[in-house]
């Protein structure tokens, strides 16, 4: 567990005491050891020197007994004085103080020049240690001999020690009085830290009433002899005026504590009653909270209105039929409205959050992922007409997508908005299909009451002529041209009738490669008389479908014959079936050899009247009626020329047809 605020600055505290105890004690030690070793060395020089001094006479004389009486007196002038011994110009012995007899080691352990005026050596005896002086005795320049005294340094250690002790003692006392003084300083600021603590954690669960700061003692209407009852600071005994808005002191700067702070600074209210750093700190902090409870106050006033507006707009987008949602520029959905949801059976939960690819089939997310990225890129908004299969079957869609600029040209949203219009769409090819069979069909009609009869007649006179004329004869062959081209004439108010006239359709489940094999069947020999193959690629597996299988048979033969036609002789047809960019969706294509067709013919083959044929070749009613059936199968039909596949990819022509399966896929 951390140490707390309180504890730390204690601990800081005393560390710093501690520290500093302890470089003045070292320094303290070291300055006294240093000083008593010198005292107590030039003590001893200085004895040395005065018993050099009173040796000259005595060992000129060699009084031997007032020598010895100088030794003793000499030992007796402190307890820290070992030894004392005197040695002639030989290094002879001569008088000593030694109570067990002269230790002859100490004599070459400290040796003396006569030019020198004295050394000290530190001696080891093996208990003690002991500062060894040698002092040369001289009259005259010439030496009589040599002085040795030798010193107890334990015993001075010990004098030292004592000192140390009183002064480890002296900064102990000392630490122990700062430690009280500072406890005493610091315990108004730790108990202020750990209230102001108290009080945040407090305004952090959400009580913002709380109060750190003391009461006041002094107030700003006592101070100023102020009666202003309305104003916010008057009686007010827990915040400063200062950090108060709307004051009605004269000298008060009208706004909130920043802009007001500068002005009262030179109040003598401020003055009076500003306090230390943390009682400033305490006041602000409750000057904080009481600005946070008011902003909260605004701010849930805010969120309610801005709840209240977006429940209701979401009301409105919810009630409107068309589909609206709402992208960011990174293809997730923000918002959108129930019609959406209802499209893609979802609920609002479930399409939140999720991009194309989470809503979509695989293809068509890659479609709408690729539309939404090029709107966002180039600000262009998109219009377009999509074709949705369904559980309820195909319905198709008018979509609209518009990007949406934040600030600036970079676009931050995307919105889509479509409207279901099949049923717009039905009745549009209702429309139409009704408006061209009532012309188609007042035509038809009138051309089979004024054109089948006589055409009947012409047929039947110009066949009993056939049989009364010689077939080599050239009247033969020109009734034969009367007979053809009779038929001819025939063969396009069938076409007429055929295409005017909405005949019921018989719904069966059926395999396209099985009805293309059969038309392929009837028409295969009589192609081959003109060197014209049928070559075909079926997807190995069924293509089953629902829909009127003789109509879908009569397209494939439109298409085949209108190939055959193209051709003329010695070329090639290919035919393959393979699967949609769905799995209920059926691709045909029927690609030829022939010259083609312009890219401005190409545009109007599905006309009806309209043909590249001769006169006698074609009524241009051949691919109107193939387009009609195909719509009337929610399918499609589109002419590339040249070819996107097959044999020959320079010329010829190429026919796809899409079908939708109408099966339900598991």
């Amino acid at each position: 567990m951390k140490l707390g605020f309180r504890n730390k600055i204690y601990l800081g505290f005393f560390a710093l005491l501690l520290l500093q105890g302890l470089v003045i004690f070292f320094w303290v030690s070291h300055a006294m050891e240093d000083s008593m070793l010198k005292e107590i060395k030039n003590r001893e020089i200085s004895i040395a020197r005065i018993l050099s001094a009173r040796m000259v006479e005595p060992m000129l004389a060699m009084d031997f007994l007032r020598m010895k009486v100088l030794v003793d007196e000499t030992v007796k002038l402190g307890d820290d004085i070992s030894y004392t011994f005197v040695l002639d110009k030989n290094n002879n012995p001569l008088i000593h103080s030694f109570k067990h007899g002269f230790p002859t080691e100490l004599i070459n352990a400290n040796k003396v020049s006569s030019k020198d005026k004295g050394s000290m050596q530190l001696l080891d005896t093996g208990s003690q240690l002991i500062y060894d002086y040698a002092i040369p005795v001289l009259i005259n320049n010439n030496r009589l001999g040599t002085v040795r005294i030798g010193l107890f340094r334990t015993r001075a250690e010990k004098a030292v020690r004592k000192i140390m002790i009183s002064v480890i003692i002296t900064i102990i006392f000392a630490i122990l009085i700062a430690g009280v003084v500072g406890s005493l300083l610091l315990n108004p600021v730790t108990q202020s830290i750990k209230k102001l603590h108290e009080s945040s954690e407090q305004a952090l669960k959400g009580n913002l009433d709380v109060r750190t700061a003391p009461t006041l003692k002094k107030n700003c209407w006592d101070i100023m002899l102020c009666n202003k009852k309305k104003c916010p600071a008057y009686r007010n005994y827990n915040h400063r005026c200062w950090y108060l808005a709307g004051t009605l002191c004269p000298t008060c700067v009208e706004g909130e504590y920043a802009k007001k702070i500068k002005s009262c600074q030179q109040c003598r209210v401020y003055k009076k009653c500003s306090g230390d750093e943390i009682q400033s700190l305490a006041e602000s902090f409750d000057a904080m909270t009481l600005s946070l409870k008011g902003n909260l106050s605004d701010l849930k006033n805010v969120e309610s209105v801005l709840n209240e507006q977006k429940s209701m707009l979401q009301m409105i987008l919810d009630a409107i039929p068309d589909f609206i949602s709402l992208q960011d520029n990174k293809g997730k959905y923000i918002s959108a409205n129930r019609a959406f949801c209802e499209t893609l059976n979802k609920t609002r939960k479930e399409v939140i959050g999720k991009g194309n690819d989470d809503l979509f089939p695989r293809v068509n997310a890659s479609i709408y992922n690729q539309e939404d990225k090029k709107v966002i890129e180039t600000g262009i908004p998109l219009i377009k007409e999509n074709k949705v299969e369904g559980k309820k079957g195909i319905r198709w869609m008018h979509v609209v997508k518009i990007p949406v600029a934040e600030t600036g040209d970079e676009i931050k949203w995307l919105v889509c908005s479509g409207r279901d219009i099949t049923r717009l769409k039905a009745v549009q090819d209702q429309l139409t299909h009704a408006q061209k069979m009532e012309s188609v069909g007042r035509l038809a009609a009138g051309v089979a009451h004024e054109i089948n009869t006589p055409l009947g007649i012409i047929l039947g006179y110009a066949q009993l002529l056939m049989e009364d004329v010689c077939k080599d004869d050239q009247i033969y062959e020109d009734i034969e041209t009367i007979v053809k081209q009779t038929k001819v004439c025939s063969r396009i108010v069938a076409d007429l009738l055929k295409f005017s006239r909405s005949s019921t359709s018989i719904i069966s489940d059926f395999d396209i490669n099985e009805a293309i094999t059969e038309v392929i069947g009837i028409l295969e020999h009589t192609f081959s008389l003109n060197h014209v193959i049928i070559k075909h690629e079926y997807r190995k597996t069924p293509l089953l479908m629902k829909g009127d299988k003789e109509k879908i048979k009569q397209v494939f033969i439109n298409l085949l014959n209108n190939a055959f036609d193209a051709i003329e002789e010695n070329g090639s047809i290919f035919i393959k079936t393979e699967m949609g960019m769905t799995e209920n969706e059926i691709k045909i294509s029927i690609a030829d050899t022939g010259p083609g067709i312009s890219e401005a013919n190409i545009k109007k083959i599905f006309e009806p009247f309209y043909t590249t044929k001769g006169p006698d070749k074609g009524t241009g009613l051949g691919l109107s009626v193939t387009f009609g059936i195909i719509k009337e199968h929610n399918g499609i039909i589109k002419a590339f020329s040249p070819p996107l596949s097959g044999e020959n990819k320079e010329n010829g022509t190429e026919f796809i047809v899409m079908l939708p399966t109408g099966l339900s896929v598991v």
